[in-house]
């Protein structure tokens, strides 16, 4: 199974996609958008700041092999913008709009990010989602279910959370590994679901709270709520935390569901 380090290392524009990180007929969405972020930061010219947001357009199925590219669009003083297009089966499968940005002097401060109380990862049973449900690319993460629902127990709210960290992960950039991390949980509405059906993210946004990112290795805690679903689609807020309670990322999907 090739770790998310061996695919870095030997990444090319041209893709081909592991089975073993695929969910469904699809490549797992984090890894897209994990290669996304890659391949911006290998664009010519000067070396990126930290990455500090991104939006992710997942419009069709990433499937057997896959052409990703990059272009900058503008670089400036503190922060630069990078488009990133992922193309399969001859249509664009992933569109990424991607911000880099330098630290900028700034009075304004506050964190209101709330951070459950739960057990730690050793208190924690692995989590259990049913065959049907369980894709091939959860084999390269650690997942402990730390509290809230399971996948199509319907008890209680929408709301997984986990304790999650990589398997092989070693050397890759930390915002490139935890956004391949941060994905890890199923749709938060599959919780109430009654029995099984396909979900699909269409988009996922993404806000990095820090540029002191922990190691991807270790465990971190992933929340994944969904906060309304309506008509076949869902909107999920989601929240990572590091060991130590601080957020290091928060984000929120728009998920497809054929239930």
């Amino acid at each position: 199974m090739p770790t998310l380090a061996e695919l870095i290392s030997g990444f090319d524009h041209d893709f081909v996609v592991p089975t073993e990180w695929t969910q469904g007929r699809t490549a797992y969405g984090g890894l897209t958008a994990a290669l996304s972020v890659h391949a911006a930061r290998l664009t010519a010219g000067d070396e990126l700041p930290p990455l500090k947001s991104a939006q992710f357009l997942l419009s069709a199925p990433v499937v057997d092999t896959a052409t990703i590219k990059a272009r900058r669009l503008r670089e400036g003083r503190s922060a630069s913008s990078v488009a990133v297009e992922t193309v399969s089966g001859g249509q664009v499968a992933a569109h990424a709009a991607l911000i880099f940005a330098r630290p900028r002097t700034s009075t304004i401060e506050h964190d209101l990010v709330e951070t459950p109380a739960l057990p730690g990862p050793d208190e924690c049973p692995d989590f259990a989602e049913p065959s049907a449900m369980r894709p091939a690319f959860v084999d390269n993460f650690d997942i402990r279910k730390a509290g809230g629902a399971s996948p199509m127990t319907n008890d209680g709210p929408p709301r997984f959370r986990a304790w999650v960290r990589h398997r092989g992960a070693e050397g890759v950039d930390r915002a490139t590994a935890l956004v391949a991390l941060a994905d890890a949980l199923p749709p938060a509405t599959t919780a109430v679901f009654t029995e099984w059906a396909p979900v699909s993210t269409m988009s996922w946004t993404l806000h990095l709270c820090t540029d002191e990112l922990p190691d991807p290795s270790e465990w971190l805690l992933l929340e994944s709520a969904s906060t309304f679903t309506r008509d076949g689609y869902s909107h999920q807020s989601m929240t990572l935390w590091d060991s130590a309670s601080r957020p290091v990322i928060q984000a929120s999907q728009t998920v497809a569901v054929f239930a």
